[in-house]
Order: C-alpha cells, then sequence, then structure tokens
C-alpha cells in the first residue's frame, strides 16, 4: 500500500476497515479525533520513542536499537532508544499504554509482558490485548544446554534423569514469568519429569553458577549461550526451533516432545487509539526492512529470526500465545518469583 498523508478531517470507518482492524483497530479510528492536530502533519515530524521494557544489552534491547537504526535510515527522522526495565517488563509496557496515542511513541518489549504477564500478575496497570496493537516481532531460539559435568548429552537422557531421581537435577531461570522457566515446566507437565527450579534475578547470573557446575541445565536463547557453546564450557542437547547458528542440533520435537510450544520474541507494538495510517506504514517500512537481505543477516547473527505477518494475522498469533500461556499457567498454580 503506498504511503500516504493524513488529511485534517476524520474518515468515516468502514465496514471492511472493521473487520480488518477489529475493536482495537475501531478504537484507534476514534483515538484520531482528539489528534486533528496530528492528522494536519506529514508523519514523522520529529523525534520517535521506542520505549525498551528491559535493561541496556538484552536481546529486546538489541532489536529495539536495530529497528531505531533502520527505521530512521528509511523514514528520514530520528528512532530514539529509551529504557525503561523492572518488574518483568511491566513497567515500560505500563508507560507506553498510557502514553498520548500520537505515533511518537512505542514500545519493543520481549512476550513476558505482552503474552505472559496478564495471567500471573493480579494488579497490571495496563492489558496487553486491548492496549496495544502489535506491528512486527522477531523470535530468538531457545536451546537447552547442560553442563558438561550433567549425565545427559540429548533430551531423552534429561528427562531420564529427572524421572530416575526427581527433584535432583538442577535448572537456573530469570523468575517464573520467564520463558526460561516456563519452557522447562512444560517438559515436566508433558513427561511427568520433576528438576529443582533456582530463580534468579536475570539470566546472566544462571549463567555464572551454570559454568560453575552449581546448575545442571539451563534453557536460555541462542545468541547469549553460542559462544559458551563454541567454547565447549556448556554442551547443547535441544532447540526450540531450528537455527542455522546451531546445525543439526534437533529441535524439542524432533527430539520427541512435539507438544512443548514456548518462545522468547520481541514485538514493536503502538499504544491503542494510534493513527491507523502510522501503524499501517509502521507496520509496512518494518516489514520491508526484515525482508531485506542485510537486516535479515544482522538478524541471524544475533540468533534472531524475523516475523512476515500482517496486523491482523500478528495480533491472532499473540491472542493465541496469550490464551496457552494462561491456560499452562493455570493449570499449574503458576505465582511468580518477584
Amino acid at each position: 500500500m503506498a504511503s500516504k498523508e493524513m488529511t485534517p478531517d476524520v474518515t468515516p470507518i468502514s465496514r471492511r476497515q472493521s473487520l480488518r482492524y477489529g475493536a482495537a483497530g475501531l478504537a484507534g479510528w476514534l483515538g484520531q479525533i482528539p489528534w486533528r492536530a496530528f492528522a494536519q502533519e506529514t508523519w514523522p515530524t520529529r523525534p520517535v520513542r521506542l520505549i525498551v521494557s528491559s535493561s541496556p544489552g538484552g536481546g529486546t534491547d538489541l532489536y529495539a536499537r536495530m529497528l531505531a537504526q533502520a527505521l530512521g535510515d528509511v523514514l528520514k527522522q530520528q528512532f530514539v532508544v529509551e529504557n525503561r526495565p523492572g518488574a518483568s517488563g511491566n513497567i515500560g509496557a505500563a508507560a507506553v499504554a498510557k502514553s498520548p496515542p500520537d505515533g511518537y511513541t512505542f514500545l519493543v518489549s520481549a512476550n513476558t509482558s505482552l503474552t505472559i504477564n496478564s495471567s500471573l500478575y493480579k494488579n497490571l496497570t495496563y492489558d496487553a490485548e486491548r492496549d496495544f496493537v502489535p506491528i512486527i516481532r522477531a523470535f530468538a531460539p531457545l536451546v537447552l544446554v547442560v553442563h558438561p559435568s550433567t549425565k545427559a548429552r540429548n533430551l531423552a537422557e534429561l528427562i531420564e534423569l529427572g524421572k530416575r531421581e526427581p527433584g535432583k537435577t538442577s535448572f537456573g531461570s530469570a523468575g517464573t514469568g520467564s520463558t526460561t522457566y516456563l519452557g522447562v515446566r512444560m517438559l515436566e507437565e508433558k513427561t511427568g519429569a520433576r528438576f529443582l527450579h533456582v530463580p534468579y534475578k536475570g539470566v546472566g547470573p544462571a549463567y555464572q553458577d551454570l559454568l560453575a557446575g552449581q546448575l545442571n541445565f539451563l534453557f536460555p536463547d541462542v545468541a547469549s549461550a553460542l559462544s559458551l557453546i563454541k567454547a565447549g564450557k556448556i554442551i547443547p542437547i535441544a532447540s526450540e526451533q531450528r537455527t542455522p547458528l546451531l546445525p543439526g542440533l534437533p529441535t524439542l520435537a524432533e527430539a520427541g516432545m512435539p507438544d512443548v510450544s514456548t518462545n522468547s520474541s520481541f514485538s514493536l507494538v503502538a499504544p491503542t487509539g494510534t493513527p491507523v495510517a502510522v501503524i499501517d506504514r509502521m507496520h509496512r517500512e518494518a516489514h520491508a526492512i526484515t525482508k531485506s537481505a542485510g537486516f535479515a543477516a544482522k538478524l541471524e547473527s544475533q540468533g534472531l529470526v524475523g516475523e512476515i505477518e500482517s496486523l491482523t494475522g500478528l495480533a491472532a498469533s499473540m491472542k493465541k500465545e496469550r490464551d496457552a500461556y494462561a491456560a499452562f499457567i493455570k493449570r499449574n498454580s503458576i505465582v511468580p518469583s518477584d
């Protein structure tokens, strides 16, 4: 769809547009009314903020900075990354949910605050499904890694350890709201194995104990584990999905666990009410960037896989993921550790 400048008048929403965007899209069209002054501008006319709901240096931050650079080059405007970490991503997400939907503030967040936290925390000040419009996301494949002293060199052997000696084989995580934890709990639910959970304030400290042999295994993202794998300090036994960074490593499904579905992803979302023309353009430009050979290579070098989906398709995928996590968390009576 060609880029177009918004006009001062609010165009009436059609049935086709209503079906396309659903309830969130309708709110977006209605949300244009208070922003008539914005509608007279050609977006963007000033710097755009990408608020990151985690600390600098992590996968979410890296993805945001890559997007900011690429979007800035294409749209000829500065995209500024602003980190708002804390409370498992809830602080940054709440800040964007409450920000003016004027097209100058977006959120880049891991799926914890967009598809998981709503089932863990009872007093969130935002609703991920109601308050955000998803635009694009990238996946960070997860990989099961063991310390060399652990008597398991494949998934079947690890599961057998968890069955033969329940509660003795230890794993670390970034907390009970993290995919590093939920993925292992899914393995337990499917197999009957039981492992000893050791929560940390982030995956970094968990790596330290894994390398020291105080933990048996970890389920982090490929990018953070790759250098340690290549150095022979930890051993990969299965990945959540195929990755060219670890060719030949079987996926969980290929290793006999087809029903374990967890992922780590980073999404760019807009506050609901952001003008539809802005969301359309951000979606179009972000997808073009993701499909470009240069950007795809950068993603791959960092262990990321860009997703190409329509606005409605992405929203539906995230809702499906949110519902699946909600059912799993309720079924297993999981509560946050922080």
